[in-house]
């Protein structure tokens, strides 16, 4: 039925790819054949086609352009793509007692130092590492919005983190427009989104949150400065992006609470 699994829950059709060798010939002609026969054998049954690969090295661009194009031709639909990212993101929801389900084995749970969590940012710490040792220190910087900020309760140190790495926190967009794809970094914002739900729950204190946020993708070795550095801009760019922690709503305002 030119489907690889139909989740009735979401409404979502996957088609699963898994070559040896990376083919962009292989990959359009497989990608094309599946969403033909899908909306040909599945119509009405799904509003979402997401083709699900394994390429380590995130989404190729073949297939960032093929699901461009499907997207433009099929407005009606919602197009999709699960890499290795996306599995680890879906499985860190679990709970150890569901993963072990999955894997059929017990995760042994011992404390470890280790040191980039994320090994996809790790491109993005160093260049940021690069430009802002490059950045002219008199240039001028944007203001900055405090409300949110506020809203979440975060001070101090915390505070003064991300107000300075919202200053440059356009590098991060500058990075993935210039050398990565739109896809890649909605990923990796959706990764923040779902960890920080996840420590949402677990720590009410935004400092403590903050903390937890940082080993997520800098692992629990302390950093050089200037890594800790760049990793607070990619933190205030995400704050900024709304991925973490919550936006004030309407009339909100600080020591007042919610105005008419």
């Amino acid at each position: 039925m030119s489907a690889d699994g139909l989740s009735l829950h979401s409404r979502k059709l996957y088609a699963c790819y898994g070559p040896q060798t990376v083919d962009p010939y292989e990959i359009r002609k497989k990608l094309n054949k599946d969403l033909s026969g899908a909306v040909e054998k599945r119509s009405g049954e799904f509003d979402t086609f997401v083709f699900v690969h394994n390429d380590r090295r995130g989404v190729h661009p073949v297939v960032a352009s093929l699901l461009a194009e499907a997207r433009d031709s099929m407005p009606s639909l919602l197009f999709e793509q699960m890499g290795s990212r996306r599995l680890w993101q879906e499985c860190m929801q679990l709970s150890q007692m569901a993963a072990e389900d999955v894997l059929r084995c017990e995760i042994p749970i011992k404390d470890t130092t280790f040191g980039i969590g994320m090994e996809d940012l790790a491109p993005l710490l160093k260049q940021l590492q690069e430009i802002r040792a490059e950045s002219n220190p008199l240039m001028s910087l944007p203001d900055v919005p405090v409300e949110k900020l506020d809203f979440n309760r975060i001070e101090g140190s915390d505070r003064e983190d991300l107000l300075r790495g919202m200053r440059q926190s356009y590098l991060v967009d500058a990075f993935y427009a210039g050398t990565r794809s739109e896809l890649e970094h909605d990923e990796v914002a959706e990764g923040f989104r779902l960890y920080y739900q996840q420590v949402r729950r677990d720590y009410s204190d935004a400092d403590d949150v903050i903390w937890q946020l940082k080993m997520y993708f800098l692992g629990n070795a302390q950093p050089r400065p200037k890594v800790l550095r760049a990793a607070l801009v990619v933190l205030a760019h995400f704050f900024e992006r709304c991925d973490i922690f919550e936006t004030p709503p309407a009339g909100w305002q600080p020591g007042i609470g919610l105005t008419a």
